[in-house]
């Protein structure tokens, strides 16, 4: 169960440019070690929600970073996990992806209907530097597709719609009861 819960916590991460705190909506594609993950996307400042598209255990996971909790939601058992929220679990959806590293331009590219800038940025992961494109939108402000680019990670948004955002989509549904972490 603990390497289910990390693998979607690890699949959960998205890239979101930080200098643009703007809420938006989005249908998220991670493809990871050849594995697909699709959901819907909410995203707040330093909150985000993940209704989840695939069979698996959680339901929608609900991130609150400025309270340090990550909540797993259970639908079809009514119930919740909770656990900590750890920042070197990877970038949040603030992350800021443009600090550090090296970012070179490659040119314009439209996707998803949107005129974007492509880039290869180079990040320091722990003792390593790591290879990604970029594909920003220019209107926006936020990353369409982040690709690695050693083809072992891929994280594409569609149907991106900046809106303003409900309030009840980063709370616990009322009749939810805890389950305990072993």
């Amino acid at each position: 169960m603990g390497r289910i819960l990390r693998l979607i916590v690890c699949c959960s991460i998205i890239w979101v440019n930080a200098a643009s705190a703007l809420e938006f909506t989005a249908e998220r594609l991670v493809m990871k070690n050849g594995h697909r993950d699709k959901a819907t996307l909410y995203c707040r400042a330093d909150m985000w929600r993940i209704e989840h598209n695939t069979l698996g255990p959680v339901d929608v996971t609900i991130v609150l970073k400025d309270q340090g909790v990550i909540w797993f939601l259970m639908a079809h058992t009514k119930r919740f996990m909770t656990l900590p929220f750890d920042p070197q679990m990877g970038p949040t959806c603030q992350h800021d992806f443009t600090s550090g590293g090296r970012r070179d331009l490659i040119g314009r590219e439209i996707l998803q209907g949107r005129s974007t800038t492509v880039s290869k940025v180079t990040v320091r992961e722990g003792t390593e530097d790591v290879t990604y494109y970029e594909w920003l939108a220019d209107d926006v402000k936020v990353p369409l597709r982040v690709a690695r680019k050693d083809g072992t990670w891929l994280v594409d948004y569609g149907n991106l719609h900046v809106t303003r955002l409900p309030t009840y989509l980063f709370e616990l549904p009322l009749s939810y009861v805890p389950v305990d972490v072993p």
